[in-house]
C-alpha cells in the first residue's frame, strides 16, 4: 500500500496525520525492510530528533488496527521481536534463512493457487494470509557445508554429510557408515 493510500484511509477514518506519523509511514514504506519498532524509531528519528518511542509504539498500534500494517514475528529468528511491514495489494511469503536472518519476499502464482486450493477444500473464506518458510540460503548452505567438512577432518565423529537432506532433530535417522582406519 503506497504512503498516499494509507494518507487518505487515515483521514476517512479521522485520524490526523501528524508529522511525526508521516515520517513513520515514510519510513516503514520507503526503507524495503522489514523493521521493529526499535530500528523503526532510530531511523525516524534521524529525520525528526524530536521523536519518542512512545509515539512510534502508539502509531504503530493504531496502523496495525487499521490494516495499514502488517506484524511479523519471522518465524522467531531473533526472539521474540516482531517486525512491521505495510500492507502490500499483492501477498507474499516471507523465506527465511535461520542461520543468518536473510528475509526475501516472495509473490507469484502458486500462492494463488495455495489459496484458492484451501478456500475450496475447508469452504473458507480467506481474508489475509501470511506464509512463512524457514531454511538456509545459499550462502549459508555453503557454510554449513564447510563447517561440517572440516569437523569430519578433524573426527568429529557425528559431523553429518552434506546431502542437501536436513539433518538434526526431526530429521529422518540414517544410519551412519563404518569409518576404517
Amino acid at each position: 500500500m503506497a504512503v498516499d493510500s494509507m494518507k487518505g484511509s487515515l483521514r476517512e477514518k479521522g485520524v490526523r496525520l501528524t508529522r511525526q506519523r508521516q515520517i513513520l509511514l515514510e519510513v516503514i514504506d520507503h526503507t524495503g525492510q522489514h523493521l521493529d519498532a526499535e530500528r523503526l524509531f532510530q531511523l525516524a528519528k534521524e529525520k525528526d530528533p524530536k521523536l519518542n518511542r512512545v509515539t512510534v509504539y502508539r502509531t504503530l498500534k493504531m496502523l496495525k488496527a487499521g490494516g495499514m500494517v502488517d506484524e511479523l514475528d519471522l518465524m522467531h529468528h531473533e526472539g521474540d521481536q516482531h517486525y512491521y511491514e505495510t500492507r502490500l495489494k499483492q501477498e507474499h511469503a516471507h523465506v527465511i534463512c535461520l542461520r543468518c536472518g536473510k528475509v526475501e519476499e516472495f509473490f507469484g502464482e502458486p500462492l494463488q493457487r495455495l489459496r484458492k486450493q484451501i478456500e475450496s477444500h475447508f469452504g473458507f473464506q480467506i481474508l489475509l494470509a501470511r506464509t512463512e518458510v524457514g531454511g538456509y540460503c545459499a550462502h549459508c548452505q555453503s557454510l554449513r557445508a564447510l563447517e561440517l567438512d572440516r569437523a569430519r577432518q578433524h573426527g568429529v565423529p557425528d559431523a553429518p554429510a552434506m546431502t542437501g537432506a536436513p539433518s538434526g532433530p526431526g530429521a529422518p535417522h540414517r544410519p551412519r557408515a563404518k569409518r576404517t582406519a
